[in-house]
């Protein structure tokens, strides 16, 4: 977070985990969504108190008059059905707050992925299609198998149909195996490659470090959570975004647990092949707002 080259990406950084701060990093990247707008965010596994509260998201939501967007899930639990989905969204207070889409509940469409090596195409819910402008709204936080989830992970695995998913975690291979290796983070790059490719400048990216469990808001019993908040960070760039929250944990005096979680998952593979195959950048300018 020192100089960086003209062509870094800009992250902006508020400290204020508050309705206000949160409005303030979006209002900061100056974009005007066009058409029908999702607000694609984890709905959070039932039990899992960590996923962002309504109640912080809400004036942002109607802000943008956004329909909140997620698709189900792979491993059972409450959230593997559209309509156990749908319960949980309104057990966890989403569809108080706006409309609620689950995205594969009509199946899936395939987006291609350009210059991938482990996927030809990703696999999303077909409700996808349906919006024309994307308000990417993510919770960081650690994840068993991915070593952490921010942005790139909520348009690959969390835009992805239950077997896109698996798609995913196979590395391109099958439907059914639930891998962890390195081909299913480079999957997650790629993925996201193909989303981000698809709807381009209509796709903004706000990230919140608040309540970050190792564990990701899919676990119905996560890890305690056990470090400090930090802050809302927005951007245009989904690489650079993920980077600066990566940079962030690094630099926190309290990161033993996340860092371990990161790096004993090769978590860092999902952002460098990001940046490889030309989602963005990691190189960034954190801009403070504070």
């Amino acid at each position: 977070m020192t100089e960086t080259p003209s062509s870094a990406s800009t992250v902006y950084f508020t400290k204020a985990i508050t309705p206000a701060g949160l409005r303030a990093a979006y209002d900061a990247l100056k974009w005007t969504p066009t058409g029908k707008v999702a607000v694609k965010l984890s709905t959070g596994e039932e039990g899992n108190p960590n996923y962002l509260q309504p109640a912080l998201i809400k004036d942002l939501v109607h802000h943008v008059d956004g329909t909140i967007v997620e698709c189900n899930t792979a491993y059972g639990g409450a959230r593997s059905t559209t309509e156990s989905h749908y319960k949980v969204a309104a057990d966890h207070g989403f569809t108080e707050i706006a409309d609620v889409d689950i995205m594969d509940a009509d199946g899936q469409v395939e987006l291609p992925v350009p210059n991938g090596s482990v996927l030809s195409v990703d696999r999303v819910g077909s409700h996808a299609l349906n919006y024309d402008s994307y308000l990417v709204l993510t919770h960081f936080k650690g994840h068993p198998m991915g070593g952490f989830g921010g942005a790139l992970k909520n348009i690959s695995i969390g835009m992805a149909s239950a077997e896109g998913k698996m798609w995913q975690h196979s590395g391109g291979k099958n439907n059914e195996s639930w891998d962890g290796d390195d081909d299913f983070r480079r999957a997650m790059a790629e993925a996201a490659s193909a989303v981000a490719a698809h709807w381009g400048d209509r796709m903004v990216y706000v990230s919140v470090m608040n309540n970050m469990s190792v564990d990701c808001d899919c676990a119905g019993e996560p890890a305690p959570v056990d470090m400090a908040d930090i802050g809302i960070l927005a951007s245009t760039d989904p690489v650079a975004l993920d980077q600066a929250c990566i940079d962030l944990v690094w630099a926190a005096d309290d990161n033993a647990s996340m860092k371990e979680r990161v790096e004993s998952r090769h978590g860092l593979i999902t952002i460098d092949h990001a940046a490889e195959i030309g989602v963005g950048s990691k190189e960034y300018t954190l801009v403070n707002l504070d």
